[in-house]
Protein backbone atom coordinates (compact mmCIF):
# COMPACT_ATOMS: atom_id res chain seq x y z
CA UNK A 1 0.00 0.00 0.00
CA UNK A 2 1.27 3.50 -0.75
CA UNK A 3 2.21 5.49 2.32
CA UNK A 4 -0.48 7.82 3.61
CA UNK A 5 0.14 11.48 3.05
CA UNK A 6 1.02 13.30 6.20
CA UNK A 7 -1.77 15.48 7.54
CA UNK A 8 -1.18 19.16 6.99
CA UNK A 9 -1.36 20.89 10.35
CA UNK A 10 -4.02 23.57 10.57
CA UNK A 11 -2.66 27.05 10.98
CA UNK A 12 -3.63 28.63 14.27
CA UNK A 13 -5.98 31.61 13.87
CA UNK A 14 -4.39 35.02 14.22
CA UNK A 15 -5.18 37.20 17.21
CA UNK A 16 -7.17 39.47 14.89
CA UNK A 17 -9.35 36.57 13.75
CA UNK A 18 -9.89 35.39 17.33
CA UNK A 19 -11.09 38.89 18.22
CA UNK A 20 -13.39 38.98 15.18
CA UNK A 21 -14.85 35.57 16.07
CA UNK A 22 -15.57 36.67 19.63
CA UNK A 23 -17.04 39.99 18.49
CA UNK A 24 -19.26 38.28 15.90
CA UNK A 25 -20.77 36.01 18.53
CA UNK A 26 -21.28 38.81 21.05
CA UNK A 27 -22.72 41.33 18.58
CA UNK A 28 -25.05 38.68 17.16
CA UNK A 29 -26.32 37.78 20.64
CA UNK A 30 -26.73 41.26 22.11
CA UNK A 31 -26.32 43.87 19.39
CA UNK A 32 -23.80 46.68 19.04
CA UNK A 33 -24.92 48.69 22.08
CA UNK A 34 -25.32 45.65 24.33
CA UNK A 35 -21.68 44.55 24.23
CA UNK A 36 -18.62 46.25 25.68
CA UNK A 37 -15.12 46.11 24.26
CA UNK A 38 -14.01 44.73 27.62
CA UNK A 39 -16.35 41.73 27.22
CA UNK A 40 -15.12 41.02 23.71
CA UNK A 41 -11.49 41.23 24.82
CA UNK A 42 -12.18 38.80 27.68
CA UNK A 43 -13.95 36.30 25.40
CA UNK A 44 -11.06 36.52 22.94
CA UNK A 45 -8.67 35.63 25.78
CA UNK A 46 -6.84 38.96 25.75
CA UNK A 47 -5.24 40.35 28.88
CA UNK A 48 -6.93 43.72 28.53
CA UNK A 49 -8.68 46.11 26.15
CA UNK A 50 -5.40 47.65 25.08
CA UNK A 51 -4.52 44.44 23.25
CA UNK A 52 -7.75 44.72 21.26
CA UNK A 53 -7.13 48.37 20.40
CA UNK A 54 -3.82 47.33 18.93
CA UNK A 55 -5.81 45.64 16.13
CA UNK A 56 -8.90 47.86 15.93
CA UNK A 57 -9.10 51.60 16.42
CA UNK A 58 -12.37 51.52 18.38
CA UNK A 59 -15.62 49.60 18.82
CA UNK A 60 -17.09 50.89 15.56
CA UNK A 61 -14.04 49.83 13.58
CA UNK A 62 -14.30 46.36 15.13
CA UNK A 63 -18.02 46.12 14.33
CA UNK A 64 -17.48 47.17 10.72
CA UNK A 65 -14.64 44.67 10.35
CA UNK A 66 -16.87 41.87 11.68
CA UNK A 67 -19.62 42.70 9.18
CA UNK A 68 -17.23 43.14 6.25
CA UNK A 69 -15.47 39.85 6.98
CA UNK A 70 -18.80 38.04 7.05
CA UNK A 71 -20.53 39.64 4.06
CA UNK A 72 -17.70 40.07 1.54
CA UNK A 73 -17.22 36.32 0.83
CA UNK A 74 -20.97 35.91 0.21
CA UNK A 75 -20.90 38.77 -2.33
CA UNK A 76 -18.06 37.00 -4.13
CA UNK A 77 -19.96 33.67 -4.13
CA UNK A 78 -23.13 35.23 -5.55
CA UNK A 79 -21.15 37.16 -8.17
CA UNK A 80 -19.35 33.99 -9.23
CA UNK A 81 -22.62 32.07 -9.41
CA UNK A 82 -24.22 34.83 -11.48
CA UNK A 83 -21.72 34.19 -14.25
CA UNK A 84 -23.14 30.67 -14.61
CA UNK A 85 -26.69 31.91 -15.24
CA UNK A 86 -29.76 32.36 -13.06
CA UNK A 87 -30.97 28.77 -13.15
CA UNK A 88 -29.71 25.19 -13.29
CA UNK A 89 -26.55 23.70 -11.88
CA UNK A 90 -24.86 27.09 -11.49
CA UNK A 91 -27.52 28.27 -9.05
CA UNK A 92 -27.50 24.98 -7.14
CA UNK A 93 -23.71 25.07 -6.79
CA UNK A 94 -23.87 28.68 -5.56
CA UNK A 95 -26.54 27.78 -3.01
CA UNK A 96 -24.40 24.92 -1.75
CA UNK A 97 -21.43 27.24 -1.25
CA UNK A 98 -23.51 29.93 0.46
CA UNK A 99 -25.18 27.39 2.74
CA UNK A 100 -21.80 25.84 3.54
CA UNK A 101 -20.57 29.29 4.51
CA UNK A 102 -23.61 30.07 6.68
CA UNK A 103 -23.35 26.68 8.37
CA UNK A 104 -19.77 27.58 9.30
CA UNK A 105 -20.78 31.13 10.37
CA UNK A 106 -24.23 30.69 11.97
CA UNK A 107 -23.93 33.95 13.94
CA UNK A 108 -23.68 36.07 10.79
CA UNK A 109 -27.40 36.01 9.81
CA UNK A 110 -28.38 36.95 13.38
CA UNK A 111 -25.79 39.75 13.32
CA UNK A 112 -27.25 41.16 10.10
CA UNK A 113 -30.80 40.87 11.42
CA UNK A 114 -29.94 42.74 14.62
CA UNK A 115 -28.25 45.52 12.67
CA UNK A 116 -31.31 45.91 10.44
CA UNK A 117 -33.65 46.15 13.43
CA UNK A 118 -31.55 48.68 15.33
CA UNK A 119 -32.75 52.28 15.44
CA UNK A 120 -29.21 53.65 15.31
CA UNK A 121 -28.53 55.67 12.16
CA UNK A 122 -24.91 54.54 12.31
CA UNK A 123 -25.82 50.85 12.32
CA UNK A 124 -28.38 51.18 9.54
CA UNK A 125 -25.97 53.18 7.41
CA UNK A 126 -23.18 50.69 8.01
CA UNK A 127 -25.21 47.56 7.25
CA UNK A 128 -26.80 49.23 4.24
CA UNK A 129 -23.44 50.15 2.76
CA UNK A 130 -22.13 46.60 3.17
CA UNK A 131 -25.27 44.81 1.97
CA UNK A 132 -26.02 46.93 -1.11
CA UNK A 133 -23.41 45.11 -3.26
CA UNK A 134 -24.96 41.76 -2.21
CA UNK A 135 -28.41 43.11 -3.06
CA UNK A 136 -27.19 44.27 -6.48
CA UNK A 137 -25.50 40.92 -7.19
CA UNK A 138 -28.62 39.04 -6.16
CA UNK A 139 -30.89 41.13 -8.40
CA UNK A 140 -28.52 40.64 -11.29
CA UNK A 141 -28.49 36.87 -10.76
CA UNK A 142 -32.30 36.55 -11.02
CA UNK A 143 -32.83 38.81 -14.04
CA UNK A 144 -33.26 35.87 -16.42
CA UNK A 145 -36.14 34.32 -14.47
CA UNK A 146 -39.86 34.44 -15.31
CA UNK A 147 -40.75 37.31 -12.97
CA UNK A 148 -41.66 40.86 -13.98
CA UNK A 149 -38.98 43.53 -13.33
CA UNK A 150 -41.09 45.22 -10.64
CA UNK A 151 -41.39 41.87 -8.83
CA UNK A 152 -37.64 41.21 -8.66
CA UNK A 153 -36.98 43.21 -5.46
CA UNK A 154 -39.71 41.21 -3.69
CA UNK A 155 -38.30 37.95 -5.06
CA UNK A 156 -34.78 38.93 -3.94
CA UNK A 157 -36.05 39.73 -0.44
CA UNK A 158 -37.93 36.45 -0.28
CA UNK A 159 -34.84 34.51 -1.36
CA UNK A 160 -32.75 36.29 1.25
CA UNK A 161 -35.17 35.28 4.02
CA UNK A 162 -35.41 31.76 2.65
CA UNK A 163 -31.64 31.28 2.76
CA UNK A 164 -30.57 33.42 5.73
CA UNK A 165 -33.74 33.27 7.83
CA UNK A 166 -33.29 29.63 8.83
CA UNK A 167 -30.04 30.51 10.62
CA UNK A 168 -31.18 33.92 11.87
CA UNK A 169 -34.33 32.47 13.47
CA UNK A 170 -32.95 29.09 14.55
CA UNK A 171 -33.85 29.70 18.21
CA UNK A 172 -37.43 30.66 17.35
CA UNK A 173 -37.76 27.61 15.08
CA UNK A 174 -36.50 25.39 17.89
CA UNK A 175 -39.09 26.76 20.32
CA UNK A 176 -42.02 26.56 17.91
CA UNK A 177 -41.22 23.28 16.13
CA UNK A 178 -39.64 21.66 19.20
CA UNK A 179 -36.71 20.29 17.25
CA UNK A 180 -33.09 21.31 16.95
CA UNK A 181 -32.52 23.10 13.61
CA UNK A 182 -28.75 23.28 14.08
CA UNK A 183 -27.88 19.60 13.76
CA UNK A 184 -26.29 18.14 10.65
CA UNK A 185 -29.44 16.20 9.69
CA UNK A 186 -31.70 19.23 10.06
CA UNK A 187 -29.37 21.47 8.06
CA UNK A 188 -29.09 18.84 5.30
CA UNK A 189 -32.89 18.70 5.14
CA UNK A 190 -33.08 22.49 4.97
CA UNK A 191 -30.46 22.51 2.22
CA UNK A 192 -32.58 20.17 0.08
CA UNK A 193 -35.67 22.27 0.69
CA UNK A 194 -33.94 25.56 -0.16
CA UNK A 195 -32.55 24.21 -3.42
CA UNK A 196 -35.94 22.84 -4.45
CA UNK A 197 -37.74 26.05 -3.50
CA UNK A 198 -35.25 28.31 -5.26
CA UNK A 199 -35.35 26.16 -8.40
CA UNK A 200 -39.12 26.46 -8.46
CA UNK A 201 -39.09 30.21 -7.82
CA UNK A 202 -36.57 30.86 -10.55
CA UNK A 203 -37.81 28.32 -13.07
CA UNK A 204 -41.62 28.36 -12.89
CA UNK A 205 -43.82 31.30 -13.86
CA UNK A 206 -45.83 32.66 -10.93
CA UNK A 207 -49.40 31.44 -10.74
CA UNK A 208 -52.55 33.19 -9.57
CA UNK A 209 -53.45 30.14 -7.50
CA UNK A 210 -52.81 29.91 -3.78
CA UNK A 211 -50.97 27.00 -2.22
CA UNK A 212 -48.34 24.71 -3.79
CA UNK A 213 -48.42 24.76 -7.64
CA UNK A 214 -49.21 21.03 -7.97
CA UNK A 215 -52.09 21.01 -5.52
CA UNK A 216 -55.48 20.79 -7.17
CA UNK A 217 -58.21 22.98 -5.82
CA UNK A 218 -61.51 21.24 -5.23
Amino acid sequence: MPPRAAAVPREAPSTRDVILDAAERRFADRGFAGVSVREIAAEAGLKNQASLYHHFRDKRALYEAVLARGITPIIALVAEGGKSGAAGQGTEATLDRVLDYLEQHPSLPRLIKRAGLDDSLYLRTTIGKLLRPLWAQGLDAIQAGPWEPNQLPHLALGLYHLIFGYFADATLFEVVAQQDPRGATAIARQRRFVKAAVAQLLGAAPSGRTGPPNRRRS
